[in-house]
């Protein structure tokens, strides 16, 4: 592994770059660009995966997006998935511009929110040339009611964003809350999220549980990635379950695929929503299952 930097809209980018074991300078291989959930950092799940998926003979990228971890940008931890979907496309560019990449063999991972993001870059960029997705988060303006506290909760939040906004415009001051807590309901993510909570798994001193730029809201809960299904055109797998989040809007998103070449693998699970979500982001038994089929996928489609 090696620590690289590349630009996105003029800012500079941090990220890891992962080799397989059997890497021969002068050879050329396919690469994945790995992408972790909403408000993570590339040490996380995105890191994980980029490395199990080096060790199946690929170059592979996680990085950090704009305004998180080491990259630049400005306000800090502001989750805005527009940038984001603008970020995937050029860590494309990126690895386009290395010689030991098969510019024409470059996939995509993702997991839970990074899905949408992903979903999003390759539905408008055909460089990307398949995508694979794991308990992806997908949602629309009706699905953000079920966590946020109904269509009252939403608003009150869009609320704060706007007036978050204003207040950084005019006094550049951005106001922040905690991106998860155990007692703070208007937290970012508020529960028992073992993940996030636990030093061990994704409580990384890398990734800030205490700031979440309520500006954020605004852009998170407008969302809608459905749209972009049609458009998609890059062969995807998508592997989901029961047990994962939402698991209609994973269905749906997928049956409105714009291409024939696509598969969903739907797990058998005792677990209740959304506890095998979690699973998907560092636990052997669901890391292992979409590191072997997204090996196949991307070893067949790229």
């Amino acid at each position: 592994m090696k620590n690289i930097n590349f630009k996105s809209e003029g800012l500079n980018l941090v990220g890891n770059l992962f080799y397989p074991a059997n890497y021969k300078e002068g050879e050329t291989y396919p690469a994945i660009i790995s992408v972790g959930s909403w408000t993570t950092v590339k040490e996380q799940m995105a890191g994980l995966y980029a490395e199990k998926f080096a060790e199946q003979g690929f170059i592979t990228l996680a990085f950090d997006f704009r305004n998180y971890g080491g990259s630049e940008g400005e306000p800090r931890f502001w989750e805005n998935p527009t940038m984001k979907v603008e970020d995937i496309k050029n860590a494309v560019t990126y690895l386009q511009s290395l010689p030991e990449v098969d510019s024409n063999k470059i996939g995509a991972f993702a997991v839970c929110a990074g899905s949408m993001y992903t979903l999003m870059a390759a539905s408008e960029d055909d460089r990307i040339k398949a995508v694979v997705t794991a308990a992806s988060w997908l949602h629309d303006d009706e699905a953000v009611k079920l966590f946020y506290g109904g269509e009252e909760g939403v608003n009150s939040k869009l609320d704060a964003a706007r007036k978050a906004k204003d207040n950084f415009a005019k006094n550049g001051v951005v106001e922040y809350i905690e991106t998860i807590s155990t007692t703070n309901t208007s937290a970012a993510m508020y529960g028992e999220y073992d993940y996030y909570l636990n030093p061990a798994r994704g409580g990384v001193k890398e990734w800030s549980n205490d700031k979440f730029a309520v500006m954020s809201w605004e852009n998170w809960l407008t969302l809608n990635p459905m749209p972009y299904a049609k458009q998609l055109q890059a062969p995807t797998l998508m592997i989901h379950s029961n047990g994962c989040v939402l698991p209609q809007y994973t269905k749906n998103f997928f049956e409105e695929i714009g291409t024939s070449d696509k598969e969903l693998i739907w797990l058998e699970t005792a677990l209740d929503s959304p506890m095998q979500q979690f699973n998907f982001y560092d636990q052997d038994e669901e890391v292992s299952l979409a590191i072997e089929n997204g090996t196949k996928w991307f070893n067949e489609k790229l």
